[in-house]
């Protein structure tokens, strides 16, 4: 079935650190309608915007209050539909983030429950239960926080909530008929104001076995990180299918269907492929793929599971490298080879990183992911080259993992830092000249080298290689969803065809590899060598 998510290219927003309309220091939705003629030149399809309902902000906006409005800090509703009017004027569409797995603290909800007695019809709505131990002292059960210690609080009259994440959001009890019920409105209240689709966080984790039992010794949960178990109590249980046939109803029901895509981290191809029947969600993440090495064997055999998997229900594939949970690709790439890891907590230290090598990868990388049939997702400032921000000032950092793991993880806050748009020094056109405040995270000084003023126009910088990109992808009729067929290599080189004579060529050796005989070179990620040959950690598009 024909789609335009099937091979869109997807922008994410991460709309805190995007642009800065007021003046504040904080990214807004009067900063993004200022960028939009920036994204339509870059050339993408599409634009994610990370959350931007009411929020105390204790996680990045994931902690939601009202999920019918905006957050005053982001602008106001009036804005927000003028903002979507004008990307869909661009030929962009609109997708939002959706939280459904916990809400804020602050939510009206969770404030009924905490007024209301156990037992009652407000707490039901969450997963209140009594403590164990002397006096109910200890938690209902070993359930571990994804931010660090228990996922259980307990309140002023004894009884202890659920958390999956921060203590300041309490995860939802999907067993709940109001709570699906509330879900499903919201979906239409926004689809209603010309929304394209949802992007769902933790989709795998709203269905949790009723009894709540003990996790046992594998008490150690993350959630960038697949179950363990077959019949795990919180992650990928089957019973979220069913939310999600009924989500697919809300969207069929519309002239034309919005979207989703899962971000579903599960412990196989197989379970992810569930979440993409055709009565389910269109599209998920794909994670194997963002966590495979600079490696010619892992990536080739990433990409054909996923190509196999997503073929079996009909569903296209999507590839992504960064997004605002893991460290920057380029960050990851210019360190020696880690299989897997995504988090400064797993990765070798910085002083193993070599950035100019990660910077070759990254751009190799780019042109790997965009050749690949499916949709992309670019995470914002990917198209830049921008690396993770690993020096920030411990008083500067935001992410609750830092406070919740002790202060042993500094967490997200690196690959969040606000882009740099122009100038020479901070803010970088982050925020209008003269307004004085400060970036909510502080970019460094090296920003200036890499701001997209400054790469505008340069034929080498990683900007120009995007936009020559994004442009051939739409011009090439073999680009996007489709076939591939891969091609005869050496080691360490990946070749595949997607027909119509366009051929992706990747060298991951350390040596250089002649291009084929005859071949025209459509974009390379850098230059080739005086010979003609392509360098190692480089890729190339070429007509054969």
């Amino acid at each position: 079935m024909a789609g335009w998510w099937r091979d869109a290219v997807v922008y994410q927003v991460y709309i805190r650190s995007f642009a800065d309309g007021n003046g504040d220091g904080t990214g807004d939705i009067a900063g993004l309608r200022s960028r939009l003629d920036y994204l339509r030149d870059l050339g993408v399809d599409a634009l994610w915007i990370n959350p931007w309902y009411p929020s105390p902000m204790a996680d990045g906006g994931y902690d939601v209050a009202d999920y019918r409005a905006v957050e005053p800090v982001f602008g106001t509703a009036d804005e927000a539909a003028a903002m979507i009017e004008e990307a869909h004027a661009r030929g962009m569409r609109v997708i939002l983030d959706i939280v459904p797995n916990h809400t804020s603290d602050r939510h009206a909800w969770f404030q009924a429950a905490l007024a209301s007695p156990p037992g009652s019809p407000e707490r039901a709505r969450y997963w209140f239960r009594p403590g164990r131990g002397a006096n109910g002292s200890e938690p209902p059960n070993d359930w571990r926080s994804v931010f660090g210690g228990p996922a259980w609080t307990r309140v002023p009259d004894g009884e202890w909530y659920l958390h999956l994440f921060d203590s300041s959001q309490p995860d939802l009890n999907w067993d709940h008929e109001d709570v699906r019920a509330e879900f499903e409105a919201v979906l239409r209240f926004w689809f209603d104001r010309g929304v394209d689709g949802f992007r769902i966080d933790v989709a795998n984790g709203l269905v949790k076995r009723p009894d709540l039992p003990d996790l046992g010794p594998h008490d150690e949960e993350a959630v960038l990180l697949p179950a363990d178990r077959p019949d795990h109590p919180h992650w990928d249980r089957d019973g979220v299918h069913e939310i999600y046939r009924a989500w697919r109803r809300v969207a069929d029901s519309y002239p034309e269907p919005p979207v989703f895509v899962a971000e579903a981290w599960v412990r196989s191809p197989e379970r992810l492929a569930r979440y993409l029947r055709p009565d389910e969600l269109h599209t998920a993440f794909n994670f194997d793929y963002l966590r495979a090495p600079w490696d010619a064997d892992a990536l080739r055999k990433v990409i054909d599971e996923s190509l196999a998997t997503v073929a079996a229900v009909d569903a296209p594939a999507t590839w992504v490298l960064s997004n605002h949970d893991v460290v920057r690709h380029v960050s990851r790439l210019g360190r020696p080879l880690t299989p897997g890891a995504y988090s400064l907590a797993h990765l070798p230290p910085v002083e193993t990183l070599d950035r100019d090598l990660g910077t070759r990868r990254a751009r190799a990388a780019a042109l790997l992911m965009l050749a690949l049939p499916g949709s992309a997702y670019v995470y914002q400032g990917d198209e830049l080259g921008l690396w993770e921000v690993e020096d920030l000032p411990d008083e500067a950092r935001q992410d609750p993992t830092w406070e919740r793991s002790g202060r042993t993880e500094v967490g997200r806050d690196g690959c969040r830092v606000p882009l740099p748009w122009s100038g020479t020094q901070a803010p970088f056109g982050f925020s209008p000249d003269g307004t004085g405040a400060a970036p909510w995270l502080p970019q460094p000084p090296d920003f200036a080298t890499i701001t997209a003023e400054a790469q505008d126009g340069d034929p080498a910088s990683t900007l120009t290689l995007y936009r020559n990109a994004l442009r051939l992808r739409r011009e090439q009729p073999a680009l996007g969803d489709g076939e591939l067929t891969w091609l005869p290599a050496g080691p360490d080189v990946l070749a595949f065809s997607r027909g119509g004579g366009f051929t992706c060529l990747v060298n991951l050796s350390h040596a250089p590899v002649p291009l084929p005989e005859g071949a025209q070179v459509l974009l390379a990620s850098g230059a080739l060598d005086g010979d003609g040959s392509l360098p190692a950690d480089t890729a190339a598009w070429l007509a054969t």
